[in-house]
């Protein structure tokens, strides 16, 4: 795995073993997510969404805690997947990154708790698996607006993306900031040492 500009954000490229049967590739290994981000992943949900093109997802995000760590692939068709810092505090703060993931070189993407995540479909029928490390929370759950000017997001359309009711209404990262709901950087680097601490007293025990 290799780590992404934005702090606490990995993208995973798998080796892929084809042949005329077809292929399989290994998109999830513990050990090796455990020896680079250094923590395991617990998993609590696993979801799945369909997206025709031109459909954007996100910004979404957690409260912190308890937060919502993630990974995330794309099994079918292709989206631009978006991780952005929106957390108070951090180096980083209103930096994005983007990478492709598709159903070629299956990429897959892991963004710690804190972080804001969307993508945007490319292709039809793009299907995206993910990871969650907590459940659902409705409560704890927020969104920043993904076409905001501030942050910048360099999303390849040529004509406005399709949001959903709740997306489109949502804050942008200074009115989210100014009212309070955005995690904090400093209460992501807990959470993320206290995850560090509980791998390893479960490995030594």
């Amino acid at each position: 795995m290799k780590q992404l500009k934005v702090e606490g954000a990995w993208v995973h490229e798998p080796r892929i073993f084809a042949d005329h049967r077809g292929s399989f590739h290994e998109w999830f290994a513990g050990t090796g997510f455990r020896r680079a981000v250094g923590r395991d992943l617990g998993l609590a949900q696993a979801n799945c969404s369909v997206s025709a093109p031109g459909v954007l997802r996100g910004i979404h995000y957690a409260d912190v805690p308890p937060g919502q760590a993630k990974y995330v692939t794309c099994v079918r068709g292709a989206v631009l997947d978006v991780v952005a810092d929106i957390r108070t505090g951090s180096p980083t703060f209103g930096r994005w990154e983007a990478v492709r993931l598709d159903d070629e070189c299956h990429r897959c993407v892991y963004l710690s708790e804190g972080l804001g995540h969307a993508f945007l479909a490319l292709a039809a029928e793009s299907t995206v698996v993910y990871l969650c490390s907590e459940g659902y929370t409705p409560h704890a759950e927020h969104g920043v607006h993904p076409l905001d000017a501030t942050l910048g997001i360099d999303w390849p359309v040529d004509r406005p993306p399709v949001l959903s009711e709740k997306d489109a209404a949502a804050p942008t990262l200074a009115e989210a900031a100014r009212s309070g709901l955005l995690p904090s950087y400093e209460a992501c680097r807990a959470l993320s040492s206290a995850s560090r601490n509980d791998g390893n007293a479960s490995s030594s025990a």
